[in-house]
């Protein structure tokens, strides 16, 4: 089974990632920060990461560099709703210079969220080797 770990500091942004993943058939683990996901990353097999950029304390884009230095090939997907300073398009966009593979900015419906994660599984396939 595929497992996908949510990191996000909205526990309603969690708790909907999780149910439409878990519909679809993914084991989801969920962290409320970037220092309990890498901490649950580090213990679990994990497949895909689904990470909220703007998070108090350890931001996204520490997990993201963190996440590719502990595992170079982790499939990634950034969240963003924006925030006082950046927009989500622009925390995206650095998100994915920096190694995220997909993005979506909040609010998403399921179909997009459900398509970003078997973007990321397909290219796994491709992208093992760089």
């Amino acid at each position: 089974m595929i497992s996908i770990l949510v990191i996000d500091d909205d526990p309603a942004s969690c708790y909907l990632v999780k149910t439409i993943l878990e519909h679809a058939g993914y084991q989801v683990l969920l962290a409320g920060g970037g220092d309990e996901g890498l901490r649950l990353f580090r213990n679990h097999a994990i497949d895909v990461v689904i990470t909220d950029i703007l998070m108090p304390g350890t931001d996204g884009l520490a997990v993201i560099r963190e996440l590719l230095t502990i595992a170079p090939d982790i499939k990634i997907i950034a969240l963003s709703g924006g925030g006082m300073i950046l927009t989500a398009e622009t925390s995206l966009h650095v998100a994915r210079k920096m190694g995220a593979f997909e993005s979506l900015a909040k609010p998403f419906v399921r179909t997009e969220l459900l398509a970003a994660v078997e973007r990321v599984l397909q290219a796994g396939h491709e992208h093992s080797g760089h």
